[in-house]
């Protein structure tokens, strides 16, 4: 089976969506709204079931060359006391595979370069997804969070919904001796070194639904991480307002299919999860590649995208589950104790991977 696809959307789940169904042999245009690749941006963790991903794509390589192995971490108190430390090692020993660093450009000009350069069109919004089935056998919503595909194909009925966190992340010029997570009462504090003397750090906060934007996020990070352990204040004294990016969590209302027709979701168009597992670019590459698999596979599209919902879906709003229920254990506010034996014993039967 062959035919005309077009992938809306650019970003790491419809570039690699774009390379499986060109190597299944179909015709292939993604669209990307944006005029460009981006040249700035933090730092991805590529788990070992994304990299078999990205090595199905022929990319895996020079992923593995433009990244660098992360290196273990600790879950730690405000004051610095260790609650957990993360095992990374045994996660390449279970898989053969450890979790590797790249950062987002670097992954998407990767993606990009295997791509023919007229297949992928830059500054091409899409306004009516509808249109496209005029020109196109299969169109792929890989277009964001706020997936003008999910919105054609399932209206208003599965909204997006406040996580119940906020959210700062950025990168900075400093590197501690070792990454990980700092854990307080209603919030958290990551750090993620990338190499070169640079760190990318994210911090959250429970915060109710309406609450008022600060006037200054760096003055606020500072007043809500300010007495934290060293590392945390040695990033928070390298932060510039321009280096700061803050945005609500917001999470997408579980689908009850991926598929309608001729049209196929995947990523954070499918399953906009929140970030505490660090597996949404991960799950995009591998959706992107079942997708391909399940096209090449079968003898007609209807069936093809059948297998792909039955592949994808429950996988992926299991694990979309799971990062919520870890967002909500990070920033518990009540039961420190119990939460940090629950945490251990989370480390202990270890993340998807």
């Amino acid at each position: 089976m062959d035919g005309r696809a077009v992938v809306v959307g650019g970003g790491i789940g419809g570039l690699a969506a774009g390379l499986g169904l060109r190597a299944a042999g179909w015709e292939v245009t993604v669209l990307e709204r944006a005029p460009g690749l981006p040249d700035a941006g933090t730092g991805l963790g590529i788990w070992p079931g994304a990299m078999r991903a990205l090595d199905a794509l022929g990319v895996g390589d020079e992923v593995r060359r433009r990244g660098r192995r992360q290196s273990g971490g600790s879950i730690r108190r405000p004051d610095g006391s260790r609650i957990a430390t993360i095992d990374v090692g045994r996660i390449e020993r279970r898989h053969g595979e450890p979790v590797h660093l790249v950062t987002r450009p670097a992954l998407l000009a990767t993606l990009a370069a295997a791509l023919p350069g007229a297949a992928l069109r830059f500054a091409a919004p899409v306004a009516d997804p509808g249109a496209l089935l005029d020109a196109y056998d299969l169109v792929v919503g890989a277009d964001g969070i706020n997936s003008v595909v999910r919105a054609a194909v399932h209206g208003e009925r599965y909204p997006l919904r406040y996580a119940g966190t906020v959210a700062w992340r950025g990168v900075v010029d400093a590197e501690p001796a070792e990454g990980g997570e700092t854990w307080g009462r209603g919030r958290k504090f990551g750090l993620t070194p990338v190499g070169g003397g640079r760190t990318n750090w994210y911090a959250s906060v429970s915060l109710p639904p309406g609450h008022p934007a600060p006037a200054d996020d760096v003055a606020e990070l500072r007043r809500l991480f300010g007495d934290w352990h060293p590392p945390v204040r040695r990033v928070l004294d390298a932060l510039t307002p321009a280096g700061v990016l803050r945005h609500e969590i917001r999470e997408l209302t579980p689908l009850p299919s991926y598929v309608s027709g001729r049209v196929a979701l995947l990523g954070d168009a499918a399953h906009a999860m929140t970030p505490d597992l660090g597996q949404g670019a991960c799950q995009a590459l591998i959706d992107a590649v079942a997708l391909a698999d399940c096209v090449r596979a079968a003898d007609d599209l209807p069936a093809a995208l059948r297998a792909y919902d039955r592949r994808r879906r429950r996988p992926t709003q299991r694990i979309a589950a799971g990062a919520r229920w870890a967002g909500r254990l990070s920033q518990a506010r009540r039961m420190l104790p119990l939460r940090d034996a629950v945490l251990r014993l989370a480390l202990a039967a270890g993340p998807p991977a």
